[in-house]
């Protein structure tokens, strides 16, 4: 197999060691599993600056959707009502989601590229009483848009609503102090920021909402509230759990720390995007989301001409070690690099080496 560098949001390019720890069997429930469980469950709220005695960390199988239905389906009673704020297509899965499940939504979307307004959301919550909750997408994967965190939990605070954070692309790669904030529910997943490997997601919650959410929950495998109580009593998951992905990821937040915490992945990975931007731009390659939005994650780029053949140029980078993402907008065509991993700036050098050889070679 090819070992290529993964220029993704997620699956991406992990460490030797990080892959060396998912070679050891591990029995489910076994006490040595079962404290590498209660061990990430405390270093994730250490991560997201929650303290023990107000949050808590459930682990759920499954990729980050999973998670994220989990909540919706746990958190919200047939009383309540989900504000759902959209700018990408994975604010579009909630709603999805929402549908499916029958949970009363009421949908707030924008332009791709464009941010949430307070006054809008403001304007929304004084018109719509019943609105309970509020989701919203930290890191829109979708274009590498960064949402404003912090107007929204100042929002969700001063009209007391129960606020749902889904930070997959950015848990672990960006600050978030989650207790500061006031976030009720957030989201992420095992291969994104803290570099794991896909298998399971995980939800930091308030325990006190928690506790509210008993017999909420539509679906038996995704109730949220069951999955804590059985995860709390002596680390056990419920069902059979990836126990190769946990390991893995157990050695990803070691790995971590080892860099010096969220605030040192954070620089990395915002030289990384800066210098992604700045070499593309050279070559000719414009970003669709400007830069006072663009996160340090993931960039999309604009196709540089009409006749330009995606595929053409997605082979040529494979062939030389690298894989990318296609756009995912509907209007504009375009594709997506991530910058996330480990990935460093000599590799996004040499990423921009190739594509400039691509546009003087094969584009001339």
């Amino acid at each position: 197999m090819n070992n290529y560098k993964l220029l993704t949001p997620g699956p991406l390019t992990t460490t030797n060691t990080v892959k060396e720890e998912m070679l050891i069997d591990r029995c489910t429930w076994d006490d040595d599993y079962k404290s590498i469980t209660q061990k990430i469950r405390k270093q994730l709220l250490e991560i997201g600056k929650a303290s023990l005695d107000n949050y808590t960390t459930v682990l759920i199988q499954g990729s980050g959707s999973f998670a994220v239905e989990s909540v919706i389906t746990t958190a919200m009673s047939h009383e309540d009502k989900l504000l759902i704020i959209s700018n990408g297509a994975y604010g579009e899965r909630i709603i999805e989601m929402s549908q499916y499940i029958g949970i009363n939504h009421v949908p707030y979307r924008l332009s791709y590229d464009e941010v949430p307004k307070e006054e809008e959301i403001i304007n929304i919550l004084k018109e719509d009483k019943e609105i309970s909750h509020i989701v919203m997408v930290h890191c829109e994967t979708t274009t590498g848009i960064l949402n404003p965190i912090e107007v929204i939990a100042k929002l969700a605070k001063e009209h007391e609503k129960t606020l749902i954070i889904d930070a997959m692309s950015s848990f672990g790669g960006i600050e978030i102090n989650i207790e500061e904030l006031g976030i009720d529910f957030l989201i992420s997943s095992a291969n994104k920021c803290i570099q794991g490997v896909p298998g399971f997601s995980f939800v930091i919650g308030k325990k006190n909402k928690l506790l509210k959410c008993e017999g909420n929950s539509r679906s038996l495998c995704l109730d949220l509230f069951e999955q804590w109580k059985v995860m709390d009593k002596d680390g056990k998951w419920r069902y059979t759990s990836p126990t190769h992905v946990v390991g893995g990821f157990s050695k990803a937040i070691d790995e971590l720390i080892e860099e010096g915490g969220v605030t040192q992945r954070y620089m990395r990975y915002k030289t990384n995007n800066k210098l992604l931007r700045s070499r593309l731009k050279e070559i000719g390659f414009n970003p669709y989301i400007q830069e006072e939005n663009q996160s340090p994650i993931i960039t999309t780029f604009l196709f540089p001409t009409q006749d330009f053949d995606f595929i053409s140029f997605y082979n040529y980078m494979k062939e030389r070690g690298f894989v990318i993402y296609p756009g995912k907008l509907t209007d504009v065509d375009t594709f997506r690099m991530g910058n996330i991993g480990e990935i460093y700036e000599e590799d996004i050098n040499n990423l921009c080496d190739v594509i400039n050889e691509y546009v003087k070679v094969v584009r001339k």
